[in-house]
């Protein structure tokens, strides 16, 4: 071995690619290990594992981990923490390291190796290998975990069988699954991916599979032939409860150690503060659960490795071996569980995108000679269809009312509005239902916006997809629905004019010969908005562009740091706000007077270049609320796989998360959903703090109706889609499992869809009268899934039953709704307030409108 500045040269130049590299320890040596026998540990053995990944900020992310066996030397432990310490310092020390011990792996380190890791008894050799894990007798594995495989080999027992986890006998011959009766769905079906593993690898794909339920004897062979592998069948004992379940919760005190020499010198504090940790410094937090040892950046290697060896001494002499996980971290790269244990952590300040970055490249272009007039900017991604159908509705006292072709892009930002967008996507019918709710609008108009969007999506034929948005945090995806969009400050519901009147101070509303100020943007040239703003000199910003309105008068305001994209915006812009109207061209610098007298006279501005962050990696959680404690559990390395039926799992992308809602979950609504969604971001997972939830966008999904914009985060099958409407995780695995066809089973809710419509068009809303005619036939009625689950569940009905399931459901529609009594629907579609009356006192807003009422929608031209 060589070293280069305290580093073994078997590290240098690793971690360009995404992906695995492992390497055993062996003395003071480490060996690689071929691809091929990744995931192949050895008992007597300690590995270094390094995972890269690439994130969206186009850098990589390094994860170190150090794996010890159960029968590894304390000396080959104490060099896996040192070389762990080099290959972090080799990758510019800013990985995290893990501490990961045999039987007690973490979820992350598991989730590389998918299915299993199942270690192998002995030692590693460099001059011995076996090809394969062949099986020449019978051994027996306890399986617990959800989403990665806890695999522990166990005696070949009665007396290791137990009624809460899985149990896998691999036989010469057949491989057995015993379940447990208090063993979960997703248990066993992970059980059986292990299963499939095994037989691939240990039975060349050639062996007989047996299922045994725990409690289940009567007519089963495959339990006659696995109890007589134990001489006969015999009751298992109860379980007896786990220790760390039977008493009260205990917080156990954090205790914070500064590192001398090896030496742990206690630090007396009551609250944890950052500056307590010093750069030149090493100190070790123990938390009871979790260890963390936090590095300063201005230590040296050989101080690092000090400091490793301190923490490895520490868990062995705490006996801390097999319990909780540990963590080594360098200063500026903490990870937020470690943050959380102190009263005030500086928040890290926000990378910019590559915007700015690139504008340096074009200039040094430029400065060599080479004809660069500007780098075009990114096309948005195509995230939904641009040739669906888009209606808007206005919430107002609990009522809908539709806006008339001539208003359906006009949005004020007092009011609450019901989009959505119908579009046809790989020949099936989606439907997009967004609640917007402007800045200004009232708590009463969000409530009922809620309600009223989630019983018109139930009401709705095809795969729909609810979401509620604010205003000013808006995604790419809620403009590309729009041809344009121009957003008024006011309102036109009773309770925002309500809540005006009671106001001493009114909020400036937009008055069609007044003045306004409208900043411009948009995604492309057939995708823009207008904003207006607070009429003063301080909404001003270079980066953009604007239109100031003086009564009949227009001035279009161009930023000194706009592009030449953003001006072809803002004359489109001007084009569709006021037609047939000329305004004075004013560039930033050059302002008339009359331009700062309209605007309340001159004052500072934001100056600088707006320049968007970078996009957030996806992170998929797991998420339950019993006895009203809100869990969420990151799912690692996920995949498609991931999403169980039996689960509710989120999808965070930073500014926009999905509520995933599996058939057999026990979300029973999309405003239970979307609540989940907002018991996430309240709760800070994997954040420094409660997320507020006007900053993000929430959406709700039901198994069965993904849209691509959803899928497009996965590595998407759609071919899995068809089997995803029969059975529970545990059947569907096993059915693929021996070749057969999923077994034919509705959920546990009741399935809808309604007949009364052609195949292939798109529907509408029901209507009020339509579900009082409704409530007097017999019908199916479901309150969170899909439609395609619908036809699965009529398939089961015997003739007699299949006319009443055909008509349509009865959905809550008027549950929150104040005048669900008397029904006024209108005979056409109308404008709903004249441009003359706009905030007129007192104006009643309309029930929902019929199908025929609402005519032809705006198709997108």
């Amino acid at each position: 071995m060589s070293t280069t500045k305290g580093v073994d040269d078997e590290f240098l130049g690793v971690g360009d690619k995404p992906g695995l590299d492992i390497w055993c320890i062996m003395g003071t040596n480490v060996v690689p290990i071929a691809k091929s026998f990744h995931g192949k540990f050895y008992t007597g053995n300690c590995y270094i594992i390094l995972h890269t990944a690439e994130v969206k900020s186009g850098t990589r992310r390094h994860n170190v981990h150090y794996w010890i066996g159960e029968e590894a030397k304390e000396e080959d432990c104490l060099m896996a923490s040192d070389k762990a310490v080099e290959l972090d310092a080799a990758l510019g020390s800013h990985a995290i390291q893990y501490r990961e011990t045999q039987g007690e792996e973490s979820d992350k380190f598991l989730s590389y190796f998918k299915p299993c890791i199942i270690p192998v008894q002995g030692s590693f050799s460099s001059h011995w290998r076996r090809s394969g894990d062949e099986c020449d007798g019978t051994t027996m594995f306890r399986c617990e975990g959800e989403h990665v495989a806890r695999l522990r080999e166990v005696p070949f027992s009665r007396s290791s069988l137990d009624h809460k986890a899985a149990f896998i006998v691999d036989t010469p011959s057949k491989i057995f699954l015993f379940s447990g009766c208090h063993s979960c769905i997703q248990t066993r079906a992970m059980a059986l991916d292990v299963i499939k593993h095994l037989r691939e690898n240990r039975h060349c794909g050639r062996c007989e599979i047996g299922i045994i339920e725990d409690g289940k004897l009567a007519g089963d062979s495959d339990a006659g032939e696995f109890w007589n592998l134990f001489g006969g069948y015999a009751p298992i004992p109860r379980d007896v409860p786990d220790a760390a379940n039977g008493g009260p919760m205990t917080t156990s005190p954090k205790k914070l150690f500064w590192i001398n020499k090896r030496i742990l010198v206690p630090m007396e504090t009551h609250v944890l503060e950052r500056e307590m940790l010093k750069s030149d410094r090493s100190y070790i937090l123990d938390c009871g659960a979790e260890i963390f040892l936090w590095i300063g950046m201005t230590t040296l290697v050989s101080e690092k490795k000090t400091s490793a060896t301190a923490l490895e001494e520490y868990v062995h002499l705490q006996d801390r071996s097999s319990i909780g996980r540990t963590v080594i971290m360098t200063e500026g790269h903490e990870i937020v569980d470690f943050k959380l244990h102190f009263q005030h952590w500086p928040k890290n300040v926000v990378q910019k995108l590559y915007e700015a970055g690139r504008e340096k490249v074009a200039a040094i272009f430029k400065h060599q000679g080479y004809d660069v007039a500007e780098i075009p900017d990114d096309k948005p991604r195509q995230l939904i269809s641009s040739n669906g159908c888009l209606k808007v509705w206005l919430v107002d006292r609990g009522c809908v009312t539709l806006l008339c072709t001539e208003e359906l892009e006009q949005l004020y930002n007092g009011d609450c509005y019901i989009i959505q967008y119908s579009y046809a996507e790989d020949g099936k019918d989606y439907h997009l239902f967004l609640a917007w709710f402007g800045q200004d609008s009232v708590q009463e108009d969000r409530v009922a916006t809620v309600s009223l969007m989630s019983s018109m999506a139930d009401s709705v034929k095809g795969r729909a997809v609810v979401g509620q948005v604010l205003e000013g945090r808006e995604p790419e995806l809620f403009f590309l629905v729009f041809k344009s969009l121009i957003i008024f400050k006011g309102g036109r519901s009773t309770a925002y004019k309500n809540s005006i009147l009671q106001k001493s101070n009114r909020t400036e509303l937009y008055q069609k010969d007044g003045a306004a100020l409208f900043r411009v943007q948009g995604l492309r040239p057939d995708c823009i908005q207008a904003i207006q703003v607070h009429l003063a000199a301080s909404s001003l910003n270079s980066s953009h562009c604007y239109i100031l309105q003086d009564g009949a008068s227009f001035f279009t305001w161009l930023g000194s740091l706009s592009s030449p994209s953003d001006h072809v915006l803002l004359d489109r812009m001007m084009d569709k706000l006021c037609p047939l109207k000329q305004s004075l061209l004013v560039r930033e610098g050059s302002e008339p007077d009359r331009f700062w007298t309209t605007l309340g006279g001159r004052s500072e501005y934001s100056k600088e270049k707006c320049v968007k962050g970078w996009p957030t990696d996806p992170h998929l959680y797991t998420c339950t609320f019993q006895q009203c404690l809100f869990k969420a559990k990151e799912v690692f390395s996920f995949s498609q796989d991931d999403l169980a039926t039996e689960e509710t799992l989120i999808l965070d992308c930073g500014e926009q998360i999905f509520v995933w809602v599996g058939l057999h979950s026990g979300v029973t609504s999309k405003e239970h959903a979307l609540d989940f969604g907002k018991m996430f971001l309240q709760a800070g997972i994997a954040w420094d703090g409660p997320r507020s939830i006007t900053d993000t966008t929430v959406y709700a999904v039901a198994e069965g109706d993904e849209p691509a914009f959803f899928t497009s985060f996965f590595n998407w099958d759609s071919s899995k889609q068809a089997a995803a409407m029969l059975g529970n995780s545990f059947e569907r695995k096993l059915a693929m499992l021996k070749g057969l066809s999923p077994k034919l089973e509705s959920p546990d809710r009741s399935l809808r869809k309604s007949s009364s419509r052609r195949q292939g068009m798109l529907s509408e809303p029901t209507t009020p009268e339509q579900q009082q005619q409704q409530q007097q036939q017999p019908a199916a009625r479901r309150t969170f899934g899909s439609a395609s689950a619908g036809r699965t569940a009529r398939e089961r009905l015997p003739p007699s039953s299949s006319a009443a399931s055909a008509s349509p459901a009865t959905p809550p529609w008027s549950l929150k709704s104040r005048a669900s009594s008397s029904l006024s629907t209108p005979a056409t579609a109308r404008r709903l307030f004249p441009s003359s009356s706009l905030h007129a006192p007192g104006t009643a807003a309309a029930h929902l409108p019929s199908p025929t009422a609402i005519g032809s929608p705006g198709r997108r031209r």
